[in-house]
């Protein structure tokens, strides 16, 4: 992969980054406060970077130099170097006395560039920042351009991960339709079946910018352009059905059905940290359950007391009700 192109790419997601609402700050302005200067930058992902909505939880990443720098306990510092992120429960109040809250996922820097890379195989983290993501807070100059180069390779992973198992002709949108969908698979996360959908449709001018110059950066592709709609103007036709094609697809598809059993149990093993780590973590699970599926399900003081049982009976309730594929 040419370090040129890679940083081609990661300057036109820079152009294209979201702009977060002001009020994200008050957020930032506590997390810059509590980690001084271990803390090298401040991630803002998810739908309350679309929307706006400061009702809403706002989903930031920390990017950190060391775990056991930035933890007081430990085991806390283990637990988030065996399997990244620990998530964490914030809420500041603003000026005009509205509260807003966030989830914030705390991660090294160096896990970061692994997890977003071709060595990492599972999609949790190339599968975030592949999508638009505003950096909100940075340490310096250096740091921003280091995020920006991972933004820019997990572009790469998810599109070299997703191109094998399209058909020729595909389109803009059936690439990041077929990918998200994919990845959405690989995680415990329920989702609407159209969810990937208000994805694409909230950000298609990024992606109509980025998935060119990431496309001559992967090898035997074709890309044309034509005069359809943004969202549809791109296509790839691939080299006939050879058998190293079919061998190349073959080994893609056999990759994704070990990624997607692989990632139901990493998702349960976070949430189960989740549970312990987040202020109020069954209730928040419940909610972003509801959120993203629509099933609504009841927790009793019991399970609230017993944050692993209530992980495990939420869970196949949620799985018998169809809230997750």
């Amino acid at each position: 992969m040419s370090s040129a192109r890679l940083a081609q790419l990661a300057s036109c997601i820079a152009q294209h980054a979201p702009q977060p609402v002001a009020e994200v700050s008050v957020l930032v302005d506590t997390l810059v406060a509590s980690f001084g200067s271990n803390l090298r930058a401040v991630l803002l992902y998810g739908s309350c970077l679309h929307n706006g909505n400061l009702n809403g939880l706002f989903d930031l990443y920390m990017l950190v130099d060391d775990y056991r720098a930035t933890h007081r306990h430990r085991l806390a510092a283990i637990m988030n170097a065996l399997l990244p992120p620990n998530v964490y429960y914030l809420e500041a109040e603003l000026d005009t006395g509205q509260r807003v809250r966030a989830k914030y996922a705390l991660l090294s820097l160096a896990d970061f560039q692994r997890g977003v890379s071709r060595r990492w195989f599972h999609s949790y983290l190339w599968a975030r920042f592949c999508q638009p993501t505003a950096l909100v807070w940075v340490r310096d100059r250096t740091t921003a351009d280091e995020i920006y180069l991972g933004f820019a390779e997990a572009v790469c992973t998810f599109i070299g991960r997703t191109l094998p198992l399209l058909q020729s002709g595909w389109s803009l949108q059936e690439l990041w339709l077929k990918g998200l969908g994919l990845t959405y698979r690989a995680e415990f996360r329920p989702e609407q079946p159209n969810r990937q959908l208000q994805l694409f449709t909230a950000s298609t001018a990024f992606f109509t910018a980025i998935t060119p110059l990431a496309l001559t950066m992967l090898d035997n592709t074709a890309v044309a352009g034509g005069d359809a709609e943004p969202a549809c103007d791109l296509c790839c036709d691939r080299q006939g059905k050879t058998r190293s094609a079919w061998f190349t697809y073959c080994s893609a598809r056999l990759a994704w059905r070990v990624r997607i059993a692989q990632g139901k149990v990493l998702s349960m093993l976070r949430l189960m940290k989740a549970a312990f780590t987040f202020k109020g973590g069954v209730d928040y699970i419940v909610w972003k359950i509801e959120r993203h599926s629509g099933v609504r399900l009841e927790v009793t003081p019991f399970l609230r007391r017993h944050p692993f049982l209530a992980l495990c009976c939420l869970s196949f309730r949620l799985y018998r009700k169809g809230g997750v594929r």
